[in-house]
């Protein structure tokens, strides 16, 4: 069985021959389906269309009939050697973010060139562009050597004019090769028009490249796709699914989810109709369920413990590149997405602007669609990723600026995020700080977080401790959930995704009324650890989680909202503590049991940890 997987990405400029040239491979090398080459001559017959390779690949009606490819293709074969993903990326200037798509997993690439044009912008923006994706190995295709004759000179020309320009960059090409795609002259087999040409076939060039390491060799990475609950029948199962960036993971493996830190044991893959596999290994879609339950978001990354971790960070430095229609600049939010996470993401600073097409470097703060630039970005909370030096499938980002996915990167550097000043995101320059606000007022802020079952006590107890600090002159405000949710997070359900951008919402409003030196109340059930864990991460160390201890008996007993009432007479989907799970706190700053205590005892303890808490 082969083992070798190599991706290869193939670029260049609109309607240079990209894939003209896959075509030809995937008909010399006999990898299309049975009957497809016959197909296609037959259907070009039929509508008096000149037969062209590149049919093979532009499916799309749209396609055939501009001449042009909009989308990635994606298409397979083998050699001796290896087995190939090839991805016929877009060279039309308006379908630039398609082909950086198809080329961020690529280990490899095909540039081609019309020998009839010769080097054109695009030819050298996507030079660029597969430069600061880290893609080193390249071969350049000059094409369409039957327009000119098969000249050597020109031939000649364009190798030193792009040599030069990819000598500026960083790369140095594997080998140039003049062909002719529609023909298939040094496709898979040596030209007997080129005689002069005594190099490798494009063919045997592929087989050259050298896997960086082979993927499963890699350190473990999976991004959390979904997590999958099953209830009936008593299943408690909970699925932890996604793709495989790279590696191995193995039954009895210990797994280690970022940014959280969470731990777990792989208990069993889980397959459809089929017996479970042994190991989940790169480009794999998987599914495991864990030997110790723990809540996982989406966005989380399963590492392997034991192997080089991903660093988790609030600031990176990136290469980047920006195909938005507005510029990319300070002071407007966007969204990061890496693997499976999106986080929302301000620009820090523009280190330098690059022109992609000729080089030269502007010092300012934007950056203009089709430019390249050295950033550093600020997240709202911490995310996990690694180097493009370290993991090239996990480094790599994209932005989205107003739903629209307006440029993208890798990430080369982690940065730490002491020296920098949170206040320059929010406030902007001049504004008063939390430190000069607590001097100018006396105040300091805290929050405290309540979490419990519904009947629990929170609330009592949280409008009991509001009243009695305002009564002593301390700013206190209650965040109820139930207000909240009327109002806040109204648009918000009870799935698991809902849930946490609800407590995501809390716990940023509770970070603003903290700021502003409140003693800002939280009474939610809040029934993920994750959830606290989060809220505790953002608001740093003026947080206080609180355990209002009450079973699931003496809550339903007390029944102070009819909600257990409801949920036995209609139904309630969700219902913490019945259907849906609760998360007991593992290492509380407080536990209020009011099963054994009374409110008067409880709240006169909660005030006495505040009072100690604040100073």
């Amino acid at each position: 069985m082969l083992e070798d997987i190599m991706n290869i990405v193939v670029v260049g400029h609109v309607d240079h021959g990209k894939s003209t040239v896959i075509g030809h491979l995937l008909a010399d090398t006999d990898s299309l389906p049975k009957g497809k080459l016959d197909a296609i001559r037959e259907s070009c017959k039929r509508n008096s269309k000149p037969f062209e390779y590149a049919f093979l690949l532009d499916a799309l009606k749209n396609e055939q009939s501009q001449g042009i490819t909009i989308d990635t293709c994606r298409c397979f074969f083998k050699t001796e050697k290896r087995r190939y993903i090839i991805i016929d990326a877009p060279g039309h200037i308006e379908f630039l973010k398609n082909m950086v798509t198809g080329a961020s997993r690529a280990e490899a690439a095909l540039m081609v060139i019309d020998a009839s044009h010769g080097v054109e912008e695009n030819t050298r923006r996507h030079g660029y562009y597969l430069s600061m994706l880290g893609i080193r190995q390249i071969a350049v295709l000059v094409n369409k050597m039957d327009l000119i004759g098969y000249d050597q000179n020109k031939y000649e020309t364009i190798c030193q004019e792009y040599t030069a320009f990819l000598k500026e960059i960083g790369i140095v090409p594997k080998t140039f090769i003049p062909v002719s795609a529609r023909v298939g002259d040094n496709i898979a087999a040596p030209s007997a028009e080129m005689p002069w040409y005594q190099g490798m076939t494009v063919l045997q060039a592929l087989d050259s490249f050298e896997n960086i390491q082979p993927s499963h060799q890699l350190p473990f990475r999976m991004s959390v796709q979904g997590v999958y609950k099953f209830t009936a029948g008593g299943d408690s199962r909970r699925i932890i699914a996604g793709t495989v960036d790279s590696g191995v993971l193995h039954t009895g493996d210990e797994v280690v989810f970022y940014p959280s830190g969470k731990h777990t044991r792989v208990k069993d893959f889980e397959v459809f109709n089929a017996a479970p596999p042994a190991e989940a290994r790169a480009d794999e879609a998987v599914g495991f369920t864990m030997a110790e339950e723990i809540y996982v978001c989406r966005g989380e990354i399963a590492c392997r413990a034991g192997e080089n971790a991903p660093h988790v960070a609030v600031r990176f430095r990136a290469n980047l590149f920006w195909l938005g229609r507005e510029k990319l600049r300070p002071g407007k939010e966007y969204h990061f997405k890496c693997g499976t996470q999106k986080l929302p993401m301000h620009l820090l600073q523009v280190e330098r602007v690059i022109n992609a097409s000729n080089l030269n470097c502007e010092d300012r703060q934007w950056v203009e669609k089709n430019e390249v630039a050295v950033c550093t970005f600020q997240l709202a909370s911490p995310a996990a990723f690694d180097t493009t030096d370290k993991l090239a499938a996990t480094s790599r980002f994209v932005i989205v600026d107003d739903y629209e996915q307006s440029g993208g990167g890798i990430i080369v550097e982690a940065l730490e995020d002491e020296d920098y000043d949170r206040r320059n995101i929010r406030t902007g320059a001049g504004a008063v700080d939390e430190a000069e606000r607590r001097a100018l007022t006396g105040q300091k802020g805290l929050v405290v977080w309540f979490t419990g079952l519904s009947g629990a006590g929170k609330s009592t107890l949280a409008a009991r401790a509001e009243r009695q600090l305002l009564a002593a002159g301390v700013p206190a405000f209650l965040l109820d959930g139930d207000t909240l949710r009327t109002g806040l997070c109204r648009d918000l359900g009870f799935s698991d995704d809902d849930r946490t951008e609800n407590q995501r919402r809390v716990a940023e409003a509770a970070l603003l009324l903290k700021q502003a030196g409140h003693v800002v109340l939280v009474s939610t059930i809040s029934p993920m650890q994750a959830h606290r864990d989060y809220a505790r991460a953002r608001i740093g160390e003026d947080f206080m989680e609180v355990y209002v201890k009450a079973d699931l008996a003496t809550c339903q007993k007390r029944d102070p909202k009819k909600l257990y009432q409801k949920l036995a007479a209609d139904g309630i989907e969700n219902f913490t503590g019945v259907d849906s799970g609760y998360e007991a706190p593992q290492h509380p700053d407080l536990v209020l049991d009011t099963m054994t205590e009374s409110e008067e005892y409880c709240t006169g303890a909660l005030l006495e940890a505040v009072a100690k808490k604040r100073g």
